[in-house]
């Protein structure tokens, strides 16, 4: 079942720890698990959300081992890991994003995510990124938003991918955070493994030193194609 919470083994199977860890993580309230008749659970779309916060908080050096674990589960599993540059068709790339406000940056983001013909209920997904927002605004302190719904929507979707957009001046997209975004990424992922990867690299890449400056002066699709390629390309492996 691919809700079945996790016990202990499953879940150090899953994270790629030793169940040591896992169990001290645990019992030390690092993880958001529970204890049911004395044995220990973990709902998945809960670890799925623990492990997507630690991504955003992570430096280089870590998110380069999230990605680790994750791509050595999908490679067992016959799965295979994507990079940003091939999930990120140029007809999904808006340069400039003419969105002014949250609610037309969403709209127009499902948009440009539609014209691939691989997203087949764009109402759907819009109103799951809306639901997301809501819940928890996906914008970074970097001017970056990494768009997503609260779980992946397989049934929606031809395949995963990626869309971009980038405004010619900020949008208050977080406005209780005070802070413009500027950069928009729609992350449309079919399952949680790979969702977290893709969000692992994709966080890698942002992280790189110069590489949100030169993005932002790009002035077309390609440019802005060419820069990820070339970028992504130098990232450790």
């Amino acid at each position: 079942m691919p809700d079945e919470d996790f016990d202990l083994e499953r879940l150090a199977a899953y994270l790629h720890l030793d169940l040591n860890q896992v169990t001290k993580l645990a019992e030390r309230g690092k993880l958001p698990g529970r204890k049911v008749a004395g044995v220990w659970r973990f709902a998945q779309a809960e670890i799925h959300h623990w492990l997507e916060e630690r991504i955003g908080l992570s430096d280089s050096f870590e998110l380069a081992r999230v990605e680790e674990a994750l791509a050595r589960h999908r490679e067992a599993t016959a799965e295979s890991p994507e990079s940003i540059t091939d999930m990120l068709p140029l007809v999904a790339i808006e340069i400039p994003f003419p969105a002014r406000t949250r609610n037309s940056v969403i709209t127009s983001m499902i948009d440009v995510a539609a014209r691939t013909g691989w997203l087949w209920d764009p109402e759907k997904m819009s109103e799951a990124v809306r639901s997301r927002e809501d819940m928890f605004p996906t914008a970074l302190e970097t001017g970056v938003a990494l768009l997503h719904p609260r779980r992946p929507l397989g049934g929606i979707l031809d395949r995963p991918f990626l869309a971009l957009g980038i405004t010619d001046r900020g949008v208050p997209f977080a406005s209780q955070r005070g802070m413009l975004t500027d950069v928009f990424f729609l992350i449309c992922s079919s399952e949680d493994r790979g969702h977290l990867q893709t969000l692992a690299r994709l966080s890698r890449l942002l992280a790189e030193p110069g590489f949100l400056t030169a993005l932002r002066g790009v002035t077309s699709a390609v440019a802005a194609h060419d820069l990820i390629v070339e970028q992504e390309g130098k990232l450790p492996n």
